[in-house]
């Protein structure tokens, strides 16, 4: 599965933004046999609760990990970049179990909008995020850091998204406080193309302790 992002990714204005900024996956295999959970949220619409009271900022340090106790996740990070082509590079498709965080954008805990995505699946079967969907508001992550912190999210919205509807700006826009953002493909499989049609995107806030 190659994971992509079109488009160059950076701040315009205070604005992180992308051209065309959909993260798809092109499935090489089989489709998968009963498919990943969806969000309860139809295509474009937001399963949501209030989001609640936001910790302070921390300060920046690497990401080591992200954690999710309701989906039974508990993955490495390795660094994401741009690949020339200017789109997000993917995590290693013979590590299905790593997700990859966004290293030019903000850390997670850090003001703005950090990024980690991880793969659906591959053509081996379920990968780190395969049960990304399943999520509902509330629900807490974790990302352990290299300075011996934790950052504390709690989910305040999951999202499925076509690929031709993708909003960039809401998704990727820079914010007045730390926020996550855990994405992976999702929205339905396309047989004949043999890739999924959008993706599910998990947003958070960070909080001060784990909830």
């Amino acid at each position: 599965m190659a994971h992509r992002t079109s488009g160059r990714v950076g701040y315009v204005e205070g604005v992180l933004v992308t051209a065309l900024a959909v993260v798809a996956f092109a499935f090489t295999s089989a489709e998968p046999i009963g498919g990943p959970p969806q969000p309860t949220a139809a295509a474009g619409q937001t399963a949501q609760q209030p989001a609640g009271t936001t910790a302070s900022p921390l300060a920046a340090s690497r990401p080591l990990r992200v954690v999710v106790p309701a989906i039974g996740v508990d993955a490495p990070l390795t660094d994401l970049g741009i690949e020339q082509s200017g789109r997000l590079a993917s995590p290693p498709e013979d590590e299905p179990d790593t997700a990859g965080w966004w290293a030019d954008g903000p850390a997670p805990g850090t003001r703005g909008t950090a990024i980690i995505a991880g793969h659906v699946d591959v053509p081996g079967g379920p990968a780190v995020f395969y049960n990304l969907g399943a999520l509902t508001p509330g629900t807490p992550i974790a990302v352990p850091r290299a300075d011996g912190t934790t950052a504390h999210f709690r989910t305040t919205s999951v999202d499925v998204y076509d690929a031709d509807d993708f909003p960039d700006d809401k998704v990727y826009a820079d914010t007045d406080r730390p926020e996550l953002r855990l994405i992976t493909c999702g929205g339905g499989y396309d047989k004949k193309r043999r890739q999924y049609n959008g993706n599910v995107v998990v947003t958070a806030h960070l909080t001060t302790a784990p909830t």
